[in-house]
């Protein structure tokens, strides 16, 4: 009889351990993915829409730096049950870090794209100074004398081999909010950026995860 009613027991306690296990990787795996997802939409949003310039920086912020680290903070200030002391953090929550922080650099890129793609214009333009400062970046107008914001960059146009007065045709952006190009391609970063957002979702649901249980076994001692 002593038997069976320990075997029950152990069994309940199995059974209510993968309950809260379940619990926690749906929890977690819902903060990922509002966390990753506000990264991505947060930064493609900005030259999508466009923001205002002062909406659009705290969004950028947001998106890498904000809400990256908290895929790191929320599941250490979350263990209740172990000291300060003797906290550690699981090595899977550096992936959504990094990758949170890509999303966010390369979503506004995507965002950049797709602002581009949607009210970009093609013009004839003339470069009229060029800053060689590490990165190349060169300010246009139109060959008819309207100015060209923001400016164009290395990688869309101002290479080494551009120097005042130079002409190239550009697509810009009339509202001045994603930057110019010259680059006729429809590269989405869509393969990326869905390989930056498994990373994060699931790298941070499993590290959530880890210290959830953690926190769990060190209070059952």
């Amino acid at each position: 009889m002593t038997d069976n009613v320990s075997g029950a027991a152990v069994r309940a306690t199995r059974a209510g351990e993968d309950s809260r296990q379940r619990v926690d990787l749906v929890r977690w795996l819902a903060f990922n993915l509002v966390c990753a997802g506000g990264s991505l939409g947060l930064a493609w949003l900005g030259p999508v829409v466009p923001l205002p310039v002062p909406v659009r920086g705290v969004a950028f912020v947001l998106a890498v730096l904000v809400l990256p680290l908290a895929t790191v903070l929320v599941p250490m200030l979350g263990l209740h049950q172990i000291p300060r002391r003797e906290r550690k953090m699981a090595w899977q929550l550096v992936f959504p870090v990094i990758a949170g922080v890509a999303l966010g650099v390369f979503g506004r890129a995507a965002g950049d794209h797709s602002a581009l793609a949607d009210r970009g214009e093609w013009v004839d333009a003339v470069v009229v100074s060029k800053e060689d400062s590490g990165t190349n970046h060169c300010d246009l107008r139109t060959t008819d004398g309207r100015a060209i914001s923001p400016s164009l960059s290395e990688g869309d146009g101002c290479r080494n081999a551009r120097t005042k007065g130079d002409e190239l045709r550009v697509r810009y952006d009339p509202k001045g909010v994603a930057g110019p190009t010259e680059d006729r391609s429809a590269d989405s970063y869509g393969g990326m950026l869905t390989a930056l957002f498994l990373v994060a979702v699931l790298m941070g649901t499993w590290g959530g995860a880890r210290q959830s249980t953690w926190d769990r076994q060190y209070g059952g001692r």
